[in-house]
């Protein structure tokens, strides 16, 4: 870079420099004068121009009571009844005795019932809808229950899980 170009070079910077110091140091610009609709306007007329503190602590120690009213109906909530009280003559406690725990119907109909001529064993016939099951005497229906004994016009049968026993009547078909 040449000596010419140099100085041409510090010459702008000075010019720069120059016009930004003279654009921070001018004081602002004047405001607009204001218009003639509000010169004439008078105060408010206010007797007490003070805070109203007493009424802001007011408002601030208010408690809020629950009213429990609709405010979408027109109709006006019943008056609170007031409660009583009642004091229960002291009787004294009776045992409590738990219930008695019954045994699980079985999901099935007994429909009949049959007895093996070579050994003699009885065999329960049961249904549902359109299956049916053949169980005989000690064994397991559906591993929930046990048929214990069967008979000409029922059936007992022993939920494994908790040992209870239960009767199952004998269904007849009805005749056609």
């Amino acid at each position: 870079m040449t000596q010419k170009k140099q100085i041409i070079l510090l010459l702008a910077l000075v010019a720069i420099a120059a016009a930004v110091w003279y654009a921070g140091t001018r004081p602002p610009a004047k405001q607009a004068a204001t218009g003639a609709w509000n010169l004439n306007f008078p105060p408010l007329a206010v007797d007490n121009p003070q805070l109203h503190w007493w009424k802001a602590e007011a408002a601030r120690k208010t408690d809020y009571a629950r009213s429990r009213r609709n405010i979408f109906s027109a109709i006006a909530p019943p008056p609170p009844a007031e409660e009583k009280k009642i004091e229960m003559a002291k009787q004294p406690a009776l045992p409590v005795i738990p219930p008695r725990p019954t045994v699980a119907p079985l999901p099935v109909k007994f429909f009949g019932y049959a007895t093996l001529p070579a050994s003699g064993t009885k065999r329960a016939f049961f249904t549902d809808g359109d299956d049916v099951f053949i169980v005989g005497e000690g064994e397991a229906l559906f591993g929930r229950f046990r048929v214990v004994r069967i008979g000409n016009n029922s059936l007992e049968y022993e939920e494994i899980a908790s040992g209870l026993r239960g009767t199952l009547a004998l269904e007849e078909a009805p005749q056609a």
